[in-house]
C-alpha cells in the first residue's frame, strides 16, 4: 500500500530519494578571498556546444551565491569518493571570509578563464561565467552559467565511457536525514545497455518543413536522414547557417554538418 507523505522544507532529500552527482563550487568575493562549498542541485541547461550552458540551485544567502552574482564567475569541481570527508569540510558553515580549501586536503590550482580556482584533485571540471540569476523567493535562488571551458585531466580524455566512470569515480548524493547524516552511494558496478532503434522506415518524397530555402539536393540528401529526427536535423542546421550568415541551406554545407552532428553510427540509433 502507498501513502501520501507532508511536504516540507528539504523534501528532495530526506522524503524521497534524488541520486544526484556532489559537486563543489569554488568561487571568490570582491577581495579575492576563496570559498568552496557542495552543490548537489547541478545539471546541464543546454546541451548543444554553440551556447553550452549549466544551472545549479542555491539559497541566495548564501556565500557561493553572494560571490558569483558579485563577480560573475564560478568553478565546479567534481571530487572522488577517496575525499568524501574533505567535501563534508566544505559543508561546515564557516563565517563569511573562510577559505573552506585551507581545511582540507584539496589542492587550488589556477584555473583557465576565469578567476576561482579549480580543485587538483578533481579529474573533472566546468569553469563557468554568469549569464542570469533567477530569484525563485525570499530563499532560493538558481544560477545560470555559461560553460567557457570544460577541463579534464589528460588520462580521461582518451579513455572509454565505462573506463573514465571508473577513473573519475564519483559519489553519488543519496540525500540526508535532520539535515546533519548524509548518504552517498558509490558507483560500484557499472551496467551498458545498448538502444534499440526502432524497424526501419519505408522512405518516402513527403513534405518537408523549412524555415528558409534549401537548394534542391541537400533536401533530396535530407530524406536519407530517419523522420525521427528529421525535423530537429531541419531545426539546427538552419540555425546554424543563419548564423554564419548564409540565406540557404546549401547542399555542400548540410552535407558537412551531417557528418559533423549525424553521422551513420547516430542515425542507426532511430532505425534498424
Amino acid at each position: 500500500m502507498k501513502k501520501t507523505v507532508p511536504i516540507k522544507p528539504f523534501w528532495y532529500a530526506d522524503a524521497v530519494v534524488l541520486p544526484k552527482l556532489v559537486t563543489i563550487i569554488t568561487t571568490v568575493n570582491k577581495e579575492g578571498i576563496v570559498n568552496a562549498a557542495p552543490y548537489a542541485y547541478f545539471m546541464h541547461y543546454d546541451v548543444m556546444q554553440h551556447h553550452p550552458r549549466v544551472i545549479v540551485g542555491m539559497r541566495k544567502t548564501t556565500h557561493t551565491y553572494q560571490n558569483i552574482a558579485a563577480t560573475g564567475e564560478f568553478v565546479v569541481n567534481f571530487p572522488p569518493v577517496n575525499f568524501l570527508e574533505d567535501l563534508m569540510e566544505t559543508c561546515r558553515f564557516y563565517p563569511k571570509g573562510v577559505n573552506e580549501l585551507d581545511n582540507t586536503r584539496f589542492t587550488p590550482i589556477p584555473s583557465q578563464k576565469v578567476s576561482p580556482p579549480s580543485i587538483k584533485e578533481c579529474g573533472q571540471i566546468i569553469e563557468c561565467t554568469l549569464e542570469k540569476q533567477y530569484l525563485l523567493d525570499n530563499i532560493q535562488g538558481h544560477v545560470l552559467g555559461n560553460v567557457v571551458a570544460l577541463v579534464l585531466d589528460e588520462e580521461l580524455i582518451t579513455l572509454g565511457r565505462e573506463e573514465r566512470f571508473r577513473k573519475l569515480n564519483l559519489p553519488i548524493g543519496l540525500g540526508d536525514e535532520k539535515r546533519k547524516y548524509f548518504y552517498f552511494g558509490l558507483i560500484d558496478k557499472i551496467e551498458k545497455h545498448e538502444l534499440k532503434p526502432p524497424p526501419k522506415e519505408e522512405r518516402t518524397e513527403g513534405e518537408i518543413k523549412t524555415g528558409m530555402p534549401w537548394e534542391e539536393e541537400a533536401l533530396k540528401a535530407l530524406m536519407d536522414i530517419p523522420s525521427a529526427i528529421r525535423e530537429m536535423v531541419v531545426e539546427m542546421a538552419e540555425d546554424i547557417v543563419k548564423k554564419e550568415g548564409a540565406e540557404r541551406v546549401s547542399y555542400e554545407r548540410y552535407m558537412k554538418l551531417v557528418e559533423e552532428y549525424a553521422p551513420k553510427d547516430v542515425q542507426e540509433r532511430f532505425e534498424e
